[in-house]
């Protein structure tokens, strides 16, 4: 089963300097994110002619517009709607893209140029739920949907705040390795724990910090790869599920439960064979949500997992070993891509300071928050061919 994308490769991976704040615009991001994918796959911006872009602030332009910016003559395109999930998503159909004929060299990214201000704006306007039903009322955003979740997870499960404090420092030390990550000073479990309210229980070191940044990856056809002097990679599985489950809005806030099987399955492999996770960490419950949803803890259990097991760079099974959203920082729609950068980076051996010794790993997407949950859920396996 692990032949849906045979006769595609990963070849390269970039990103865009990520920033507090910044002048450069969403094109320009996307320009620097591409650009420096391009040049690690050792391809010119000619070869490309396909392309799958997501950016929440890139209205009224789109993924036309974007090919027009950085002079691609695109035989596919492809425009992320659906949130942080559009990463893995975009990569899966620019891969049957290739895999079908339809483009020879398909460059997949996300960027947005975001302040907290920016970040709030858009949220409060984010859909139809969003705007008649939470706004209204000064939910805060997903801040205050995201307390709920937590403080669930919390009764239902006995999970203590030392638990997600436990993976917010342990992202933290892989953040420090990163030169591309905002946070660089260590976090202590004092900080993590005294640090300033947000939305009970939710604290500062809960909540990401929306940036300015981007992210891309280079896919191409076995016959272009082949002539690159540079390792490759295959996507073993990749799989989406969306409002899942249908019609229980007050059900576990994401669908990897609901494909996880399915992914394996088309691997070939078991989730005690993934070398590392990059998993979606708006906030630490959805990266247990995703734990226990994708095998790799039982469920209710990712709590207890990270009491006794190390998710750093230096454990058994690392976490988000760029710092991921929670200490690299959220780039607005580039969410949904830093995971699927920073899985390529270490298959690819690009990681520097924090590269692990690995051939096979799992990164994870979530997005689109409407009422009481994201909508879109979307996982992918990859593994390094030479």
């Amino acid at each position: 089963m692990a032949g849906m994308f045979e006769g595609v490769r990963i070849v390269g991976a970039g990103q865009a300097p990520y920033a507090k704040r910044s002048e450069r615009g969403v094109q320009r991001l996307m320009y620097e994110a591409g650009a420096a994918a391009l040049a690690d796959a050792g391809l010119p911006w000619s070869a490309v002619d396909g392309l799958a872009v997501t950016c929440f602030l890139l209205p009224p332009d789109n993924a036309p517009t974007v090919a027009e910016h950085l002079g691609i003559e695109a035989r596919f395109l492809f425009q992320g709607l659906y949130g942080g999930a559009s990463g893995i998503i975009g990569m899966a159909h620019a891969a049957r893209a290739i895999r079908d004929g339809a483009c020879d060299v398909a460059l997949v990214l996300a960027a947005d140029a975001f302040d907290v201000a920016a970040h709030n704006e858009t949220l409060d306007h984010f859909n139809g739920s969003i705007k008649e039903y939470m706004s209204p009322q000064g939910f805060g955003g997903a801040n205050g949907m995201f307390a709920l979740h937590t403080r669930l997870y919390m009764e239902r499960h006995g999970a203590r705040r030392e638990d997600f404090g436990r993976f917010c420092v342990a992202l933290r030390e892989n953040a420090l390795r990163n030169p591309n990550a905002l946070f660089q000073k260590p976090l202590t479990m004092e900080d993590y724990l005294n640090a300033k309210p947000i939305a009970d229980p939710l604290r500062l070191y809960d909540c990401v910090m929306p940036c300015v940044g981007g992210d891309a990856i280079v896919l191409a056809s076995e016959r272009v790869a082949a002539g690159l002097k540079g390792p490759s990679l295959r996507i073993r599985a990749a799989e989406e599920i969306h409002n899942y489950p249908a019609n229980d809005p007050y059900a576990v806030p994401g669908g990897w439960s609901g494909l996880a099987d399915r992914l394996y399955q088309r691997a070939g492999v078991e989730p005690a064979q993934m070398q590392f996770a990059q998993l979606y960490d708006d906030y630490p419950v959805m990266a247990f949500v995703q734990m226990e949803g994708l095998g790799l803890c039982e469920p209710g259990r990712a709590h207890e997992y990270v009491r006794h097991n190390d998710v750093s760079w230096r454990g058994a099974l690392p976490v988000n070993t760029g710092g991921g959203q929670l200490s690299a920082g959220q780039a607005g729609a580039s969410g949904g891509m830093i995971g699927v950068y920073e899985a390529a980076a270490q298959l690819l051996g690009r990681a520097a300071g924090r590269q692990l010794d690995c051939r096979l790993g799992l990164v994870s997407g979530y997005g689109m928050v409407a009422y009481g949950r994201g909508l879109c859920s979307s996982a992918a396996i990859l593994e390094r061919v030479h």
